[in-house]
């Protein structure tokens, strides 16, 4: 018997193909990830529109998700890092993806919850560390992929020192008060490329933690 949480999903993910090309890839794994896991307000959960999470922070639009997703390239992908858990649905996703989910939260009670979520949902692919983003995962370096999910005015290079050479890392880039979506290439050490996707409108990515 199918649950109604997965209608829900399904319905979910053809809004986004109605509007983005989306990978199937792509479109099974919103199929497979409970959005109302993640947000505190049910009766929305499966809307197109971002939503209020605890920490003062929020859960992305699913369609903001599926365009940073689409943006990593991910076919092939073993390993990518996620700076700004939040309550892990992007992580989620990325977990029905590729093989390995590193993603770091900066706020201990968003780590938490998103650790209980994870479990509830029986996602064993995903490592969650409450710590610093801007430092990155050293110990699993390099990564194929990083991903900021809370916007910056600057990549801090300890994260490019973690992106492996050929590797992608797409965050929200902030500049004169607009923040776009950006996709840069590692061409080698001293080489890194940047394409300007579209405008996007994330929560600041900060420094330090909060307990």
């Amino acid at each position: 018997m199918v649950d109604l949480w997965e209608i829900h999903c399904q319905r979910l993910a053809d809004d986004i193909a109605d509007i983005i090309d989306i990978t199937p890839a792509l479109y099974d794994a919103f199929c497979k990830v409970n959005r109302s896991e993640f947000c505190p307000i049910q009766k929305h959960a499966y809307s197109l529109d971002p939503q209020p999470i605890a920490g003062m922070q929020w859960i992305s639009s699913p369609l903001t998700v599926a365009k940073m997703t689409i943006a990593l390239e991910l076919d092939g992908v073993d390993k990518i890092l996620e700076i700004g858990c939040g309550s892990g649905y992007q992580a989620a996703i990325l977990s029905k993806i590729v093989r390995r989910v590193f993603t770091i939260e900066r706020i201990e009670s968003l780590a938490k919850e998103a650790k209980e979520h994870f479990t509830n949902l029986e996602i064993s692919n995903i490592h969650l560390k409450f710590d610093d983003g801007n430092s990155g995962w050293k110990n699993y370096a390099p990564y194929e992929r990083i991903l900021l999910s809370a916007a910056t005015t600057q990549i801090d290079e300890r994260l490019f020192s973690q992106l492996e050479t050929g590797g992608i890392l797409v965050a929200p880039i902030e500049k004169n008060g607009v923040q776009n979506i950006v996709r840069f290439r590692k061409i080698s050490d001293s080489e890194i490329s940047q394409e300007i996707l579209e405008e996007c409108q994330f929560v600041p990515l900060l420094k330090g933690k909060e307990q």
